[in-house]
């Protein structure tokens, strides 16, 4: 008798022939794209604000600020100016959100631009060839 685990040995001690597969992306739909540029950049503006706030938070805990502070106070010799008071969490988590929206609105419309050269590209190139093969 034999058992499944013999019978799925013995089927894949055969040799697997390699197979190739060539097609031409020849079009983008617009909306896909505008769609997956949009979420890209979503994606990378959290990722922007995350970074952001995490990177002033280890600047301040280091105490960089203050350092920068005394620098500052040494070249200029004003005693109001204050990096550390001008620089809080909010006004940096503030401005790294204006940044990430406009990286969002700027991404899904070069997105959107790409996709159309492409389209209008492979009117005169064809599309590009892209080969596949199954191993």
């Amino acid at each position: 008798m034999s058992s499944v685990a013999e019978k799925l040995q013995r089927k894949s001690q055969r040799p697997v022939a390699t197979k190739q597969v060539r097609l031409k992306l020849v079009y983008v739909d617009f909306w896909s794209t505008v769609k997956l540029s949009f979420l890209v950049a979503v994606s990378l503006g959290v990722v922007l604000v995350v970074a952001t706030i995490l990177i002033y938070l280890v600047l301040q805990s280091t105490g960089v600020f203050d350092k920068v502070d005394a620098l500052l106070i040494d070249i200029l010799t004003e005693d109001g100016f204050s990096i550390a008071k001008n620089l809080s969490l909010g006004t940096v988590g503030f401005f790294s959100i204006i940044v990430a929206i406009v990286n969002i609105i700027v991404g899904t419309a070069l997105g959107a631009i790409t996709s159309l050269l492409y389209n209008l590209s492979v009117r005169l190139t064809g599309g590009l060839l892209v080969g596949f093969t199954n191993n």
